[in-house]
């Protein structure tokens, strides 16, 4: 089965950012009134209702810059990992961002990491996947997979999944790093930059996928469950059709909630793979869960929560427009998104309205943020990692 190459995608990636950026490097293209109305809206004055306070922040090592992984870091047993492009990876104390542990490597590492089960895995841009010690940072294996490496794995049930770039599912051992077994999936020629962690429930394994399908896979053997859909890749041209689920599905009791960059999110019951519920918001940047609702920010910046029972709208906010919004998280009874400038948005849950605002830095917030032990953890593409506290 041939698959498209790094390069073809990284192509296509560009391409993508050349059209929604407005190739503004060709004058004439645009007036001013077309800009001014593509332009970022303005932060608007709020009555602040909660107050943020800035923990501690860390420099990771050199961040995804361009790259387009959005990398985060993981939570586990009250510590922080982090990997970089150039940097290796860094154990941090969760309360206080001491570092605990350094790994050095020359690997531009870009997938990850992820930590669980004693383990920190991360994978790297030359199809690298390096398993190292969760408690000293000592390497327990190393592995290759078939294309470079972009989303972080997932740990659990003695194996260790690793998602490529190629559309290809690898499952390791998680002791030995031995593979255990492998699914390829076909690409469209034009698909968005980024790909989706894979999820694992009991015995079955989630992946989005680029042609905008989600699957289920038999954890013992790879085998397909089932396919569904989650955006349909409808449209005249490539650019049209592209319905990548790039962000996490979460899985909620027997329910995955997944959504698309065709803006669809979409209620699925694991087991049978039988769809519940679609509605026409989303985006691809993935999925917040928060109660009885269902948290998405889509690609204008408009930020919904959804029943999660019926999918039906229960609020949206519209005052972030065009800010290129993570895809949400929740912090006690707040949302939170974070944006293109380095800003951090909290919004009331119960209304959507905005909260309160901090910036982390002046870099791009792209990943979705991470909450542990009620604190607030966001990577920007700079590489520097800060913890917000809230009260």
């Amino acid at each position: 089965m041939m698959k498209k190459s790094m390069p073809m995608r990284m192509l296509a990636a560009m391409l993508l950012l050349t059209i929604l950026t407005g190739c503004s490097t060709v004058k004439g293209w645009f007036d001013k009134d077309d800009e001014k109305a593509g332009a970022p809206a303005a932060l608007s004055e709020f009555t602040a209702s909660a107050t943020p306070s800035k923990l501690w922040s860390v420099n990771a090592g050199k961040g995804e810059e361009r790259l387009g992984v959005r990398q985060r870091p993981a939570v586990a047993d009250g510590r922080v990992y982090a990997a970089a492009v150039k940097g290796g990876v860094r154990a941090y104390e969760l309360q206080s961002g001491a570092q605990v542990w350094s790994y050095d490597s020359d690997a531009r590492l870009t997938g990850g990491p992820a930590a669980a089960d004693g383990l920190v895995v991360v994978g790297g841009l030359d199809g690298e996947v390096v398993a190292l010690d969760a408690a000293t940072g000592a390497e327990k294996w190393r592995a290759k997979v078939s294309n470079e490496v972009i989303t972080a794995p997932a740990i659990g049930q003695g194996l260790v999944l690793v998602r490529s770039n190629d559309g290809r599912v690898t499952a390791f051992d998680a002791q030995t790093g031995e593979q255990r077994w492998f699914y390829d999936t076909d690409l469209p020629s034009l698909t968005v930059r980024g790909n989706a962690s894979v999820l694992l429930g009991p015995g079955v394994a989630f992946v989005g996928n680029d042609d905008g399908t989600l699957s289920a896979m038999a954890i013992n053997d790879g085998r397909l469950l089932w396919n569904q859909v989650v955006g349909v890749p409808d449209g005249r041209t490539e650019l049209e059709r592209m319905a990548d689920v790039d962000g996490a599905p979460i899985l909620d009791g027997s329910t995955v909630f997944a959504t698309s960059f065709k803006n669809e999110t979409v209620a699925i019951d694991g087991p049978s793979g039988r769809p519940l519920w679609s509605r026409e918001r989303g985006g691809a940047g993935g999925i917040g869960l928060a109660g009885s609702s269902v948290l998405v920010a889509d690609s204008a910046g408009t930020v919904w929560a959804l029943d999660k029972n019926t999918g039906e709208p229960l609020w949206s906010n519209t005052t972030l427009a065009r800010r290129s919004l993570t895809a949400p998280t929740v912090q006690g009874d707040y949302a939170v998104v974070g944006d293109f400038d380095g800003y951090v948005h909290w919004l009331r849950l119960e209304n959507g309205e905005l909260a309160a605002r901090a910036r982390a830095d002046g870099n791009a917030i792209k990943a979705k943020p991470v909450v542990a032990d009620g604190t607030l953890l966001v990577q920007d593409i700079g590489g520097k990692i800060t913890a917000f506290g809230l009260q």
